[in-house]
């Protein structure tokens, strides 16, 4: 009821703001279990898929939006709560995967949608990274589910990481074919198998989002770059001492 009453509000507010144009609608099935993997641009992302299906669709969110204590901290909570999302402990990296999947599963064991981010977090540069094999795999072969590869368009424009206010401006969602892996029935335990999966959902999303593919993870990319602005930082600092010396 809640759900229902959020996506009204919400999901009215967001189309009629920023007009978010669609394309492969007739792909999300009218019912039954399906399993939407995105690319992941924006914490955006969570909002503008949900408010443009006809069908509940329920993502995880990290445990901290729903138990930051304060008025601030209930009012977070309510909403994440109202818009489908499922909190996951991610204080323990297998910990909180055993969690994500089990959470998937009774979400597609209801016959509902489930929503996923196959490389984990969110792209720090626009370009789409590899998947994480573990998590997508094995939802879809426990579940049976059927993999609908979904775009997002330019919601990294409205709502760049580290910005508060969205920018007002149109994005889009390009929605795919289902994808079957029932070939590969009982055969989660085998990672090469997981890997093939993985990569067919993220060839499928890369030829939808038309992003640069880089075959590294998002987490290391992030790693990565924040170690590059370190080093810009410290030389920086390094040259201004030299300048100043020779004054």
């Amino acid at each position: 009821m809640f759900y229902g009453a959020a996506k009204m509000v919400i999901g009215n507010s967001i189309k009629y703001a920023f007009r978010p144009w669609v394309e492969g609608m007739e792909n999300i099935p009218e019912s039954g279990p399906a399993i939407l993997a995105s690319n992941h641009l924006s914490v955006s992302d969570s909002f503008f898929l949900p408010a443009m299906l006809h069908r509940k669709v329920t993502f995880i969110a990290k445990m901290e939006y729903f138990n930051t204590p304060g008025v601030k901290g209930k009012i977070t909570a309510g909403f994440m709560k109202g818009i489908g999302m499922l909190p996951v402990d991610r204080s323990g990296a297998r910990g909180a995967g055993e969690a994500a999947i089990n959470a998937g599963l009774e979400v597609l064991a209801r016959g509902e949608l489930f929503g996923i981010y196959p490389e984990g977090t969110r792209s720090p540069d626009g370009r789409l990274y590899r998947g994480k094999p573990g998590g997508l795999g094995r939802v879809a072969l426990g579940s049976g589910a059927p993999v609908i590869p979904i775009a997002m368009i330019d919601t990294e424009k409205i709502q760049p990481p580290g910005k508060v206010m969205p920018k007002l401006m149109r994005p889009g969602i390009r929605i795919g074919k289902p994808l079957d892996f029932s070939r590969y029935e009982g055969m989660e335990g085998d990672r090469f198998v997981l890997r093939s999966i993985t990569d067919q959902v993220m060839y499928e999303i890369m030829k939808l989002s038309g992003q640069e593919y880089v075959d590294i993870y998002a987490t290391a990319a992030k790693r990565q770059l924040a170690e590059a602005a370190k080093q810009e930082k410290q030389d920086r600092q390094e040259q201004e001492a030299r300048a100043a010396a020779t004054e």
